[in-house]
């Protein structure tokens, strides 16, 4: 590699829009281009995307990105891809073509499917193999029924005719121009088809949930060499180098890379992980085990997290904007959540599309209790964002049961991260100090980390730990500032009122 080459291109393909960041190597961002993209709702619980608008919306930040920093392909090192995780796409691999729309990680079409398969006892199966509860949320029922509902569909995967693959999968085989399908163990250990104690797709799994092996990618490590992009798309080849699922791109970012060390992800849902190490932890709490990453360079290791995922995270403000048109923008939910002094004894449940960990509930449904007369829209803004730091602490009160670790602080990051008194209602909440680092762009640095670890541009994680450590105008550590009984109090009428939403669409 020639000296001059130390930029990195990072790939942030999201649930919402697709986003492409420079860095230098200093870890400074050097520029960023963003797209949105439509999102389908054909039915009630179905969430959709379009993979070809997702391939061509990547391309065409990547490219913009790369006009915007005056470079060209030869300056860039390595390209890392952090993507949403779980989204499913079934496309033919002569012709690169989508069969269908892809099935959205928050989709919710398979959940009766998943009923039954927990009704025939294969719970614990599934969870000792892949770490996982059964839920319609992961790979591999949403899999099963494009094959299903695909006409042909089974039978041309069967015969090595389609690829069925997550988000990652999808942007290398476009970015190879079909020549490759792959994923790396951090995706894979979300389709619910991944032995993680092997790392490897488990034929008793694939058989439950009848997904043939040979549509499927090859399983590689996170941060290698694992091909070179087609000449075409950038004007010279770049190395693909980094590949994980979002949420561990960010964990990595934040270099939680020691046991005990956890992050959480304010985004359209709320991600947490913790670091269990060089083993997986089995869970008692509802939560998941899941593939961290695993290097090749500077060390062959493979970390494992415990993770809990919240739904409706930052989504719940956005709903505040489009569905009840409180706010203008999005940006404006601070403001109005702040002009009261507390939610007013409101609570809002948004159980949108389920609950997530720890209570896995798919027939939850939002809820708001508590109104009075006096109730404003104000108040009913406070709860909206109070909710995300509700769900998130929930998730880390059951980690901790977990690990019998006690977490001494936890670094965020994501969108809903700026909002100063949503992260200080979390420190309050959690008891515990909340670290906003310099740096943001978590998801994004954690690709680019995997991505230029694997070609030299930084040599050791040590190296790494040091870029996101510095100081900058975001960075802030939020402390705790009320009593345990307070926040004890709260907890209480919080689970109160999830109680409430549980189980309301089961009819």
């Amino acid at each position: 590699m020639s000296s001059g080459k130390r930029y990195v291109l990072a790939l942030d393909q999201g649930t919402t829009s697709s986003r492409s960041v420079i860095f230098d190597e200093a870890g400074d961002i050097v520029a960023l281009a963003q797209q949105e993209f439509k999102q389908y709702f054909p039915e009630s619980g179905w969430v959709e995307h379009d993979a070809l608008e997702i391939w061509h919306s990547q391309l065409n930040t990547a490219r913009t990105a790369i006009s915007k920093a005056g470079l060209h392909a030869s300056d860039i090192a390595a390209i890392g891809i952090a993507n949403q995780r779980e989204t499913t796409v079934v496309w033919d691999r002569k012709t690169g073509q989508p069969l269908a729309n892809a099935i959205v990680w928050q989709d919710r079409r398979t959940a009766r499917v998943c009923d039954e398969l927990r009704e025939k006892g294969h719970s614990e199966t599934v969870a000792r193999k892949t770490g996982l509860v059964i839920d319609s949320y992961f790979s591999a029922t949403k899999a099963a029924w494009l094959l299903d509902n695909i006409p042909e569909a089974r039978l041309r995967a069967e015969a090595g005719e389609l690829a069925i693959g997550t988000i990652d999968s999808w942007l290398i085989f476009n970015l190879t121009a079909g020549r490759l399908h792959v994923t790396d163990v951090s995706n894979a250990s979300r389709t619910m088809l991944l032995n993680i104690h092997t790392l490897s797709w488990d034929p008793e799994l694939l058989s439950l949930f009848r997904v043939p092996a040979c549509a499927l990618p090859q399983v590689l490590s996170s941060s290698a060499v694992v091909a070179q992009t087609d000449a075409s798309l950038f004007g010279g080849a770049i190395p693909i180098a980094g590949i994980a699922g979002d949420q561990q791109a960010a964990t990595f970012g934040q270099a939680c890379f020691s046991p005990g060390m956890a992050k959480n992800t304010y985004g359209t849902g709320c991600f947490m992980l913790l670091n269990t190490g060089s083993q997986p932890v089995v869970s008692h709490n509802r939560l998941l085990s899941t593939v961290g990453w695993q290097l090749m360079n500077p060390v062959n290791l493979t970390a494992y997290c415990l993770e809990g995922s919240v739904f409706i995270g930052g989504a719940v403000v956005q709903w505040l904007r489009d569905g009840l048109g409180v706010i203008e923008k999005s940006e404006d939910v601070q403001k109005l959540a702040g002009s009261v002094a507390d939610s007013g004894g409101v609570v809002l449940v948004p159980a949108f599309a389920g609950l997530g960990a720890p209570h896995w509930d798919p027939y939850a449904r939002g809820a708001i209790v508590g109104i009075s007369r006096g109730t404003s829209r104000a108040h009913i803004a406070r709860a909206a964002v109070e909710s995300i730091a509700y769900q998130s602490t929930e998730l880390l009160e059951a980690m901790m049961k977990d690990t019998d670790q006690v977490v001494k602080q936890l670094r965020v990051d994501g969108g809903a991260s700026r909002n100063d008194a949503l992260m200080q209602f979390q420190s309050d909440l959690l008891g515990i100090p909340v670290v906003r680092p310099a740096i943001t762009e978590t998801t994004a640095l954690g690709a680019a980390f995997l991505a230029g670890l694997a070609v030299g541009v930084w040599k050791t994680l040590e190296e790494v730990s040091k870029i996101t450590q510095r100081a900058g105008s975001l960075h802030h550590v939020f402390e705790p500032k009320i009593s345990p009984e307070i926040r004890q109090k709260l907890m209480i009428r919080w689970r109160r009122a999830v109680d409430r939403s549980r189980d309301w669409a089961s009819d």
